[in-house]
């Protein structure tokens, strides 16, 4: 577990590391992965129970990157954590890779559940909590969602499938950076105001900064206290948080940086 400092120090690593990664790739997801990082770090380092070196260990808490195409911040994160050497990262998108443009449960150590549609992976972590509660197990479920994900009907089902089996071992975080793919949320499909829906469904519901370690801490911490129901923290983030030029810019959801676009990121993040 790192200190708050060594946690900020942390995230800004792994921001370099999207950056390059995508940029060597000329491949991928600036924007929503670097909103994603801070959510992504306080996880790996400070919040979940998990083993590097045994990564099927059947007691470690999951972790399901439900909006996939964040992978290079889960890979980041996994290189740092110990899962696989960090050289490794600068083979995203290549050919026999294990660093695939989204994550490959057969191929990537520590990866839960493959992805790349979107809308499952709050289904599959309710089978993961599920699991845990049958299996007499104690280790919880973290699933994290895109915002413009929630437009996907699956989620809503999901949500009302949690609330009902009462999981308290489930907790979901939405990055709620506000744009998806082809613009801002609020105008491709208004999910307004969100934390009063996921209220509605069952949940209690969390909302923080994204982007405060500290506050992070502090909203898991509480999430684990919660009984009787699932919980959602909804996580307030930026779009391309950390590189000015890509900041709450839609065109940097899926448009990797030029080469010098990626020298400029780097010493914005150095």
């Amino acid at each position: 577990m790192l200190l708050m400092n060594e946690m900020q120090d942390k995230a800004k690593l792994i921001r370099r590391h999207i950056i390059k990664m995508i940029a060597e790739a000329n491949s991928g997801h600036p924007g929503g992965s670097l909103s994603a990082t801070d959510i992504i770090t306080v996880l790996y380092f400070h919040v979940l129970h998990h083993d590097p070196k045994n990564p099927l260990w059947p007691d470690r808490d999951r972790f399901v990157l439900s909006k996939g195409h964040a992978a290079p911040a889960l890979y980041a994160a996994l290189a740092e954590s110990g899962y696989f050497p960090i050289e490794e990262l600068m083979t995203l998108r290549k050919t026999n890779s294990r660093m695939q443009g989204h994550c490959d449960v057969m191929t990537t150590p520590g990866i839960e559940t493959s992805s790349g549609p979107l809308g499952q992976g709050l289904s599959f972590g309710i089978g993961c909590a599920l699991a845990a509660r049958l299996d007499g197990k104690k280790y919880y479920t973290y699933v994290l969602l895109g915002d413009g994900e929630c437009d996907e009907g699956q989620v809503w089902e999901a949500a009302m499938a949690a609330a009902h089996f009462k999981l308290d071992n489930l907790i979901a975080i939405i990055d709620r950076n506000g744009i998806q793919l082809d613009g801002w949320t609020k105008d491709i499909m208004n999910s307004e105001p969100l934390d009063e829906k996921w209220r509605a469904f069952g949940w209690h519901v969390i909302v923080v900064d994204g982007h405060d370690i500290y506050k992070l801490e502090i909203a898991f911490d509480e999430a684990k206290m919660i009984k009787g129901k699932p919980v959602m923290i909804i996580a307030n983030t930026v779009k391309g948080k950390g590189v000015s030029f890509m900041e709450n810019k839609a065109e940097f959801h899926g448009k990797p940086p030029t080469k010098d676009q990626a020298e400029k990121a780097l010493k914005e993040l150095e």
